[in-house]
């Protein structure tokens, strides 16, 4: 535990917060180091990460919400995915959604405020041929709803012919995460390869698409390589960096792994808020499980974004509760690029304050 009453690591940390606030970065190293703070030390790495936050983010919140549009019997072997048809687990198996319920699923991320829904489905990934057509439609489908954006999580893509598709269906974003540093993949999934993933996001941004794609923590990594992976998505100058932390699934070669500790979760975020200053970064997965009655502080250690509802196979926060927790920090909703705005239950900052939350579908 740190001296209390030592300010070194603050008056280490002052001269590279100023320096990334007048648009300068950190180095690979310094980004370690924040890793390593303890006791006070934390509360300060924080503060800093948090005029980061409100200088580049401003005061509001984005919200997104996903939905998992086809479950279960995935070729791929990643460790922590419950949906991998490699592990003997207990989730609900289904094809792709039809159009109806693709627009309820709309509607209802629009009622608990969230700007963007993603279609999410448990695949390799996307190939010409009839089941690109039923993606492509949905796509569209989601597209035409009025008031949130039509995101997609839909695996690998090695066909270049396919990011324009996705763009001209519609497609706002594409999220493809990293997952870890290149040197920990392997130890995570075996069925392809690290840059597999890189090639996949370059080619959404040759195409024009905003890219989403960060990480899970929690998963047997070193902190060398979260920070290595902090890197690795700046290098690729992502739009929007989901940090997921690790719910261990039964059934998954994971399911003994240890939620990391609330704290040390905190100072990841804060750590990537400093490498990535500029960019939208949303804690998702995991949040409840590893953050728990912290989950607050997830905002002041850097975060400007969240995922509301629920997850692929696991159930979220409340939606109320999550409304609570932004407007108890002062903070608000805003669609990616616009203005602040607000869920269709709530009018007017004051009265929101005030008023109690209706309790909305978690998904």
């Amino acid at each position: 535990m740190s001296n209390p009453h030592n300010l070194s690591f603050r008056n280490w940390l002052d001269p590279i917060t100023e320096r990334v606030l007048d648009g300068g970065s950190v180095t690979p190293e310094e980004a370690r180091a924040m890793l390593e703070a303890q006791g006070p030390d934390t509360f300060d790495l924080f503060a800093a990460a948090n005029r980061i936050r409100a200088a580049f983010q401003g005061a509001d919140v984005h919200l997104c919400s996903i939905v998992n549009a086809k479950s279960g019997s995935c070729s791929e072997d990643c460790g922590f995915c419950s949906q991998s048809a490699h592990f003997d687990t207990s989730i609900p198996e289904y094809g792709f959604l039809e159009k109806e319920e693709v627009l309820q699923h709309a509607r209802d991320s629009i009622a608990r405020g969230s700007q963007a829904l993603g279609i999410v489905a448990a695949w390799r990934g996307l190939k010409q041929g009839k089941q690109l057509d039923v993606v492509l439609e949905r796509i569209r489908d989601l597209a035409a709803v009025e008031g949130i954006h039509a995101d997609a999580s839909l695996g690998l893509i090695e066909d270049p012919a396919i990011p324009p598709l996705l763009k001209d269906a519609g497609l706002v974003t594409y999220n493809h995460n990293l997952e870890t540093s290149r040197r920990y993949f392997p130890e995570v999934c075996g069925t392809h390869d690290y840059e597999a993933r890189i090639q996949t996001l370059q080619m959404l941004k040759t195409a024009g698409l905003r890219t989403c794609s960060g990480g899970i923590f929690g998963m047997g990594e070193e902190r060398d390589d979260r920070v290595a992976l902090a890197f690795e998505l700046k290098a690729l100058d992502v739009d929007v960096v989901p940090l997921n932390f690790l719910n261990p699934m039964e059934g998954t070669p994971m399911a003994d792994c240890q939620p990391l500790a609330p704290m040390e979760c905190l100072k990841t975020i804060a750590a990537f808020r400093f490498v990535l200053p500029t960019k939208e970064l949303m804690v998702a997965g995991g949040r409840e499980v590893n953050l728990r009655d912290l989950q607050p502080l997830m905002f002041v250690a850097g975060a400007s974004a969240t995922m509301a509802g629920n997850y692929l196979t696991s159930t979220g926060r409340s939606t109320s509760d999550d409304w609570q927790m932004i407007h108890d920090l002062d903070l608000d909703y805003r669609p990616e690029g616009g203005p602040p705005s607000q869920p269709q239950e709530e009018s007017g900052r004051e009265t929101r304050r005030s008023a109690h939350f209706p309790v909305l579908p978690s998904a």
